[in-house]
C-alpha cells in the first residue's frame, strides 16, 4: 500500500487524526488490537511517531494501551456511557443557560439557522450527524469557556465510539429536534433555568436510546 501524503504540521499529530477518523468510522472497531507495524508501513513511517499518535488517542479516551499486549481501540461499556452522557449533561445544560442569558441577537440568529438546517437534514442521517454535532459546538462557543469547551470536546469523542448511537434508534431523529426546539425556544426568551432544564431532559432522553 502506498504511503499517505502527511501534511506539515507535527508529524505524531497528522497520524493522530488519521487514526482518530479510522476509529470514528468504524475502521478500526472497538476492542481490536491496533497493528503498530501494519500502520507505520501504511503511512510510510517509523514507529517513533506511530506511538506518540496513540499517546494522544489514550489521552483521549479512544484508545486503551495494555502491558506487554499493545494498543487497542477502547471499548465503551454501559457504565462509561452513562458517566460520559452525565457529565455531558452538567456541562452543556449550563452552556445552554448561559447562552440564554448572555448571547446576542447575533448569536441567537445564528443558533437558529444552524437549527433550521437540522431540521433540513433528517433525510441525510450522516450529515445531521454532523450538523447536530455542530449545533452542540456551537452553543459551547458562544457560552464562551475554554476548559468546559475542552472538556466536552474529549468527552463526545468517546461518546462517538459507542456502537449503538443513540442518534439510530428509530424515531430518536424526530425526539432529538423536538428537544432542540424547547431549547431553542428557552433561549429566544432569555430563560436560563428552562433552557438548562430542557439540555438535561435531551442527554437523559439520549442516553436512555443509547444503552
Amino acid at each position: 500500500m502506498s504511503a499517505v501524503t502527511l501534511t506539515p504540521r507535527a508529524l505524531y499529530e497528522e497520524v493522530a487524526e488519521l487514526l482518530r477518523q479510522r476509529i470514528f468510522r468504524r475502521e478500526l472497531e472497538p476492542g481490536s488490537w491496533i497493528d503498530e507495524l501494519k500502520l507505520a508501513e501504511e503511512y510510510g513511517i517509523s514507529r517513533t511517531p506511530l506511538r506518540e499518535a496513540l499517546k494522544v488517542l489514550a489521552a483521549e479516551g479512544l484508545v486503551t494501551m495494555k502491558v506487554r499486549r499493545g494498543a487497542y481501540v477502547t471499548e465503551v461499556s454501559e457504565q462509561d456511557l452513562a458517566d460520559v452522557y452525565h457529565l455531558l449533561s452538567l456541562l452543556e445544560s449550563d452552556a445552554a443557560g448561559v447562552v440564554a442569558e448572555r448571547a446576542t441577537e447575533a448569536e441567537r440568529a445564528e443558533l437558529k439557522a444552524l437549527h433550521a438546517e437540522l431540521e433540513a437534514a433528517v433525510g441525510d442521517r450522516e450529515h445531521f450527524f454532523a450538523l447536530n454535532e455542530r449545533f452542540h459546538m456551537r452553543l459551547l462557543a458562544i457560552a464562551d469557556n475554554k476548559w468546559r469547551d475542552q472538556m466536552v470536546a474529549d468527552l463526545r469523542k468517546v461518546m462517538k465510539l459507542n456502537r449503538h448511537n443513540s442518534l439510530l434508534k428509530a424515531g430518536r431523529i424526530a425526539e432529538s429536534l423536538a428537544e432542540h426546539r424547547s431549547v431553542m425556544a428557552a433561549i429566544e426568551t432569555r430563560d436560563a433555568a428552562t433552557a438548562m432544564a430542557r439540555m438535561r431532559e435531551h442527554f437523559k432522553n439520549g442516553l436512555e436510546a443509547a444503552i
